[in-house]
């Protein structure tokens, strides 16, 4: 009817109004108030009959399908059941496919977390580099800017070099010194002051346009800068500074670098660069480390290491005596007898007067030291004795002549004889180590004489800090007395004098202690000091004790006390 229908609609002429009822078309009722039938034409007619006919037809197919509807009820039945379970599968499947997707989006979303951490973590490095590398970059500049600035320096040290080298030739024609080194030769160089009113710290006057230097905070005329030692203008690149005050180099070395006063050389440095030398605690000599262990001689007497070229007295026992000690020598027994018997008056002068007689012999070292082993008693300076007070009977050497000097220095054609020591009494004899000077010889018979006194006395047997340190104090007092009572005199002593009537070798005697060379002085100041400083026990330690005892309480009150009790005083 759908054909029919567009038919009619497309019909110019709207000429049917009615209603139709009933399947074939019995009951029909037209309303027709404007047309009829007769008005159509024969075309339209036809296509009226032909969808009528078509309409009929129509009907006819809708009656048989009510026919078959039962089956079709059916069929769409089963139809229904297999879309239904076709839709629980769909629903299943798509189930099972929500799950995946799920699934898959879930793992999704992990791998973009984890890629998400990842890009993080690469943020986090490539920060961290590009802090590093700014940092690199800040420092590079930093090196930039150092490079340029030791370019600069570099330049400016450059030009201030050019300009020295041209002030060195400048100062190379007329002989213009540099700055001071303080003593510690380093080189400096002459520089221009600026144009201005400049007085010379030389010679105090104005300093025209012309060369002058500039060194110790002053400005100076070449001519006027002057050595201290020599007087002579510096005109050296290099000068030495010693209490403010300018020296060639070699004029501050020969002023004050120390010499060798035995090879007479610049004592050398050692190893740390320092000037290094053994020193003589009382002469002050200096000398080079070296000379201890190459044989150099000393003087048996005076202990000083003479210079190389020195002359010695070569003694039979062995030993050197400089020509300053053997001067006042005393070289036999009989020559040393004067000197026993001031030694006598001395103790007199302090109520100790000896009453026996008792022996004095100059001996060798080799009878000194025999003597030495065959008492029993008695106390001994090593390593070398000068003297020996004996108690024992025994037999010795003694010196009856004095020796001569032969070519080289030699003591030849000395006479000695055995000397038998018998006892008569607690002291047999007092030996002496002959070829000492006068001042020691004298102290050594004044500490052995202290010996024989008090055994003669019936002191007790004494420790060696109490028995050697009050003879040593009686050798001190002998020898203060000797320098500051006899010495600057023309003639002999009162001692001397009463003597030179009865000693027929009284001129020798005056020689000896006639008027004092300045040396002499100088060595009896020497034999003090050893005694003062002496580091032993028996000989210092018991100096120090009995001399503090005696200076406090006095020599008797001394004694007494020491014969009392055998020890000093407090």
């Amino acid at each position: 009817m759908g054909w029919f229908t567009k038919l009619l609609k497309g019909s110019d002429h709207k000429i049917l109004r009615g209603q139709y009822h009933g399947k074939y078309g019995e009951d029909r009722i037209w309303d027709n108030h404007h047309s009829s039938m007769d008005d159509l034409t024969d075309i339209e007619k036809e296509d009226i009959d032909r969808a009528i006919a078509l309409s009929l037809s129509e009907e006819d197919h809708k009656g048989k399908k009510v026919v078959d509807y039962d089956s079709q009820s059916e069929d769409e039945e089963l139809c229904k059941i297999d879309d239904d379970e076709e839709d629980e599968h769909l629903v299943k499947v798509h189930l099972d496919e929500d799950e995946r997707l799920a699934k898959i989006q879930q793992e999704e979303e992990e791998r973009l977390a984890k890629i998400q951490q990842e890009d993080e973590h690469l943020a986090k490095i490539q920060q961290e580099e590009e802090e590093r590398l700014a940092k690199i970059q800040q420092e590079d500049e930093c090196l930039a800017k150092i490079q340029q600035e030791d370019e600069r320096l570099a330049k400016a040290q450059l030009e201030e070099d050019e300009q020295l080298a041209r002030a060195i030739q400048e100062s190379l024609k007329i002989g213009s010194p540099p700055q001071y080194d303080n003593g510690s030769s380093i080189l400096s160089f002459p520089h221009l002051f600026p144009p201005g009113y400049r007085i010379c710290a030389g010679c105090k006057t104005e300093i025209g346009q012309g060369r002058f230097l500039s060194c110790m905070g002053g400005v100076w005329h070449p001519e006027c800068f002057c050595c201290h030692a020599c007087h002579l203008p510096i005109t050296d690149y290099e000068f030495s500074m010693s209490s403010n005050r300018p020296y060639h180099k070699s004029c501050y070395r020969e002023k004050h670098h120390p010499r060798c006063d035995v090879c007479k050389n610049f004592i050398p440095t050692n190893s740390s660069g320092l000037i290094e030398y053994r020193a003589h605690p009382f002469w002050l000599q200096k000398y080079c480390p070296s000379h201890e262990l190459d044989g150099t001689s000393r003087c048996c007497s005076c202990e000083r290491m003479e210079p190389r070229d020195t002359k010695y007295l070569l003694l039979d026992d062995g030993r050197k005596l400089c020509l300053e000690c053997l001067d006042s020598s005393i070289m036999d027994t009989h020559e040393c007898q004067p000197l026993y018997l001031e030694i006598q008056e001395f103790y007199e002068g302090l109520n100790m007067k000896l009453e026996q007689q008792i022996p004095m012999l100059l001996v060798e070292r080799q009878a000194l030291n025999e003597a030495m082993e065959g008492e029993k008693n008695g106390h001994h300076h090593l390593p070398e004795t000068r003297g020996l007070c004996l108690s024992e009977e025994q037999t010795v050497t003694t010196i009856s002549r004095r020796p001569r000097i032969a070519a080289g220095y030699r003591a030849i054609d000395m006479i000695t004889e055995p000397y038998r020591l018998i006892r008569c009494c607690e002291v047999t004899a007092i030996l002496v180590l002959y070829g000492l000077p006068r001042l020691l010889t004298g102290s050594i018979l004044a500490h052995e004489m202290m010996h024989a006194w008090l055994r003669l006395k019936g002191y007790p047997n004494l420790s060696p800090e109490v028995e050697e340190g009050i003879c040593q104090v009686l050798a001190h007092m002998w020898l203060e007395s000797e320098l500051y009572s006899g010495f600057g005199n023309d003639g002999a002593s009162s001692s001397t004098s009463s003597l030179s009537s009865s000693s027929p070798s009284s001129s020798s005697v005056s020689t000896k202690k006639g008027k004092r060379s300045d040396f002499e002085k100088k060595l009896g100041d020497f034999f003090k000091h050893q005694i003062e400083s002496d580091t032993s026990s028996a000989y210092g330690d018991g100096f120090r004790l009995g001399n503090q005892a005696m200076v406090k309480y006095g020599l008797k009150r001394t004694l007494d006390h020491i014969h009392m009790t055998g020890s000093f005083p407090y």
